[in-house]
């Protein structure tokens, strides 16, 4: 641990966790043995890191948090698995991540520049890409898989398995029980398509052309009564014209729960 740190005399650090340069540790907190911590993060008070735990540079993690505790999976059984937060994330209040199951690729994974509110839970063996936002009380099952850019809804409820694409918005209180195919907004439990986050896409730069493509292959998808074998051929074709399409084509080749309809 460097002097440069800022340790709260009442955390509890193991010897052998790796803090680095320029980290500040709030009262009460407790860090374990096989945590790593790079520089410049902040630990707010009485948070709880474990288990085989990174964290990636300049991450705040506010007080009450717990990050890197076994996964909630009966299949566990005490086996060596992992945590890793890529750099610059805010996890607020009273969040619960919790890392791989050997039965799985053995780790929770979470990118870079994501902001996940109080109170939500990662669960076991979860991967988020970059620029995810999870609103308060976002609960995610084990095994979710959530893209780039993609916002859930306050209260979101995402079954274990489910996909979720890239510049995907969900409505507060949706209850994801497929995948969700990218750029889809979703409303209500069971989940249901109303839309593409054509606002969310304007304010990231996306061209008009790129738009008129997306909203192409939405109704391919959703509004032509096709399969999605079909689905499939007439998005080929679309993808000729633009390669955003391509997003959606690779989405669908990923998919294993079957797309919300």
């Amino acid at each position: 641990m460097e002097n440069s740190s800022s340790i709260h005399q009442t955390a509890l650090i193991h010897p052998e966790a790796k803090i680095a340069t320029n980290v500040h540790v709030g009262a009460y907190s407790i860090i374990g043995r096989n945590v790593t911590i790079e520089s410049d993060c902040i630990i707010g008070n009485n948070v709880t890191i474990t288990g085989n735990t990174s964290i990636g540079e300049q991450t705040k993690i506010y007080h009450c948090a717990s990050v890197g505790e076994d996964p909630q999976d009966k299949k566990y059984n005490g086996e060596e698995t992992k945590l890793i937060i890529g750099k610059r994330n805010l996890i607020r209040e009273f969040c619960t991540i919790n890392k791989g199951t050997a039965q799985d690729h053995g780790e929770t994974r979470m990118g870079d520049d994501n902001w996940i509110m109080a109170y939500c839970h990662i669960a076991h063996d979860c991967v988020l890409g970059n620029q995810v936002i999870l609103a308060n009380n976002t609960t995610l099952g084990g095994h979710v898989e959530i893209d780039d850019y993609a916002i859930l809804g306050g209260s979101t409820l995402v079954h274990q398995f489910c996909k979720i694409g890239s510049h995907v918005m969900t409505a507060g209180g949706s209850g994801i029980q497929k995948d969700v195919p990218p750029f889809v907004i979703t409303h209500g439990n069971f989940a249901a398509p109303v839309g593409i986050n054509s606002e969310g896409l304007k304010r990231r730069g996306f061209s008009a052309e790129q738009l008129s493509a997306i909203k192409k292959g939405y109704k391919i998808i959703y509004r032509q009564n096709n399969s999605i074998e079909e689905s499939l051929i007439e998005l080929n074709k679309l993808a000729n014209e633009n390669d955003i399409v391509h997003l959606y084509i690779n989405f669908i080749h990923r998919s294993k729960r079957g797309l919300i309809r």
